[in-house]
């Protein structure tokens, strides 16, 4: 095996958003920086997730404004659209552009084979921190007969299909059940979202509801609480037939397994070098993103944080820094989240009361002017408040709620109170003008209480008296 005599001052395993972010973090800050990547750079975001799913969204969202007219999708053309989305973004996070910034790049896998060393591809890297970004894969679910049907796809391999499916069956009811097979049926796919629970169950109920019956509007079949039981052939081997515990039965061209993913650490060798996973296979992290061994370090899908394209990149600015500078800062707590459905779903923070110093407040969304100009209004914001106004989180469900949102976060991350946003000045007519009428509304209603109005009369009283006094004052002279 090949022995590199230099050691690198991070190691960076994994070429995915977290992987980037960390070695151009440790980059700028002048640390020689390895990142090693086995298959192409950009990872799921760009290929397999955030990119083309919102690609094919906002593809589905034409389709469904097409067809009124009575025209039929060009599943082809759905697909170049897609690729070029990415071929416009992929220069980015190329080798050759990271290479630019400084950062060597080596392609295949690395593993660690003891203290401050990995093999890659024959090779011995010695370092002197690294950071573990290898993401996480999606899971197909123990279902009898799923593995031997005749097309089951992911989020990763959906791509991967060349014609429109007839009938799609989703199994799963989280963000990527529902934003995937709502664009397929806006495509003209006839779908089916088999959701063991309830679709969304992480997100406000009211706001689950608006998705629901919006997913259903499109023609998607909805069932909620519906165990799989099995899958099998219908006899003419391609077409699956998925039986819930229910007795339910539905046909399917393709099924889509959306119900969890995996962390990709069994391979890293981490039991050599005193890294600890959790049962589910992640990495553990402490607050300021450092494993169990106090030389690696750990961000995005790989650790048990929520598994965000823009979280994993902050959690690895900050793995990276820690680890070059020898700080340790602390990641926020405050996640932001959108499930970018139509209508979207938006939360951060507490999105439910949960004790008596908890209050709420709400704005439809039939009351918000931009949403009647658009005709637009099945949505709302609804932001959660604690001791003094202090605004601890809340949901917004609306068109461009993820723009909206930004606002909010702020406001949890930096504890301001309703007055605060109440008192900024925005812009009209916006979707925004709901959040800040529901800031609006929390600050007056503490003008209602007992003390408030009494204190409120009074000094409106010594108010008249004064402009009384005055007014006597200017006719004396």
């Amino acid at each position: 095996m090949k022995d590199t005599t230099e050691i690198v001052d991070l190691l960076v395993i994994g070429g995915g958003t977290a992987g980037i972010v960390g070695a151009k973090t440790a980059a700028r800050l002048g640390a020689r920086t390895v990142l090693v990547e086995y298959a192409r750079t950009g990872g799921d975001c760009l290929w397999t997730g955030c990119v083309p799913s919102k690609t094919l969204l906002s593809a589905g969202h034409s389709a469904a404004e097409r067809s009124h007219s009575g025209s039929s999708t060009d599943f082809a053309a759905v697909r170049q659209r897609v690729t070029n989305a990415i071929a416009a973004i992929e220069p980015e996070d190329s080798p050759a552009a990271l290479e630019t910034a400084g950062i060597t790049v080596m392609s295949g896998t690395a593993r660690f084979t003891g203290p401050g060393e990995a093999a890659v591809h024959g090779t011995t890297l010695r370092f002197r921190q690294a950071l573990i970004a290898t993401g996480s894969a999606p899971t197909i679910p123990p279902i009898p007969g799923l593995d031997d049907a005749p097309r089951v796809v992911t989020s990763e391999t959906i791509w991967d299909l060349e014609t429109l499916p007839e009938r799609l069956v989703v199994i799963g009811g989280g963000p990527i059940a529902c934003e995937l097979g709502q664009a397929f049926a806006r495509l003209g796919s006839q779908v089916v979202i088999l959701a063991r629970s309830e679709i969304l169950p992480k997100e406000d109920r009211d706001a689950a509801a608006l998705v629901r019956d919006s997913l259903r509007s499109d023609g998607v079949q909805v069932i909620e609480h519906a165990a799989v039981e099995r899958v099998s052939d219908d006899g003419t081997g391609v077409v699956s037939v998925v039986h819930t515990g229910d007795g339910q039965e539905f046909l399917a061209d393709v099924i889509l397994a959306a119900a969890g993913r995996r962390a990709r650490t069994t391979s890293l060798g981490l039991d050599l070098v005193g890294v600890n996973c959790d049962e589910a296979g992640q990495v553990v992290v402490d607050e300021a993103m450092r494993s169990s061994n106090p030389t690696i370090w750990a961000a995005g899908d790989v650790t048990a944080h929520p598994e965000f394209t823009h979280l994993a990149g902050v959690h690895a600015s900050t793995a990276a820094s820690n680890a070059i500078l020898g700080l340790r800062r602390k990641v926020s707590k405050v996640i932001p989240r959108v499930t970018f459905t139509s209508p979207e779903v938006a939360a951060v923070g507490v999105t439910e009361a949960g004790t008596k110093t908890q209050t709420t407040s709400t704005i439809q969304h039939a009351h918000t002017d931009r949403a009647i100009t658009e005709n637009q209004t099945d949505g709302f914001t609804r932001i959660i408040i604690g001791k003094g106004g202090r605004i601890l989180g809340g949901t917004i469900v609306g068109p461009r709620a993820g723009e909206s949102l930004a606002e909010l976060t702020l406001a949890v991350d930096q504890g301001l109170s309703t007055r605060a946003i109440a008192g900024v000045t925005h812009p009209y007519p916006t979707y925004n003008d709901a959040l800040w009428n529901a800031a609006v509304a929390h600050a007056r209603s503490g003008l209602e209480s007992p003390a408030a109005r009494v204190a409120v009369k009074a000094l409106a009283g010594f108010n008249r008296w004064r402009a009384d006094g005055l007014k006597r004052q200017r006719n004396a002279q």
